[in-house]
Formats: structure tokens, C-alpha cells, sequence
């Protein structure tokens, strides 16, 4: 017998529309991001990634609303170079 998982997040906050002129697909996330489109399969099934909409079959994401997941939840990363004890002159 197959294994029955939940349902991903979907976004239900209908009270805030989409103001874009088009929605992003998961491909245009992907690009976006830099990430494979696997990898936000996954996230949706993890509860985690950017909020989207669900259209009929399709999954779309509005723009805005990625940035702000990027800006809210992405980790800032240092090179190593900067990070490194400078010594006094």
C-alpha cells in the first residue's frame, strides 16, 4: 500500500492579493533562487520555502512574497576572507 503523506502548505491568506502583473511559476522560483526545482518540492512538503498560491493544478508564486521569505528567512553568510582577525598596522 502506498505511503499517504499530508498536503503541503498552501497559502490561504486571501486577504492579501497578489498586486503583481504575473505570477511566478516554480520554474521562474527556481531561477530566482538558484535552486532545483526538486528542492522546492521538498520544501513545500516540509511546510518550509516561500508561501504560494494554488491555481486549479498549478503551483505560482507572487514575487513580492519570495523576496520577503528571502529577506525574512534567508541566513547571511560571510566569506571567509572577512571574517579573518586582521592584524594591527
Amino acid at each position: 500500500m502506498p505511503v499517504r503523506r499530508s498536503a503541503p502548505v498552501v497559502e490561504r491568506d486571501v486577504s492579501r492579493p497578489p498586486t503583481c502583473a504575473r505570477l511566478w511559476t516554480l520554474q521562474d522560483v527556481s531561477e530566482f533562487l538558484n535552486v532545483p526545482v526538486g528542492t522546492l518540492y521538498q520544501w513545500r512538503v516540509r511546510g518550509e520555502g516561500p508561501p504560494a498560491y494554488k491555481v486549479g493544478r498549478h503551483i505560482r508564486f507572487d514575487p513580492d512574497r519570495v523576496r520577503a521569505w528571502v529577506k525574512d528567512s534567508a541566513v547571511l553568510t560571510w566569506p571567509a576572507s572577512t571574517s579573518a582577525t586582521v592584524a594591527a598596522p
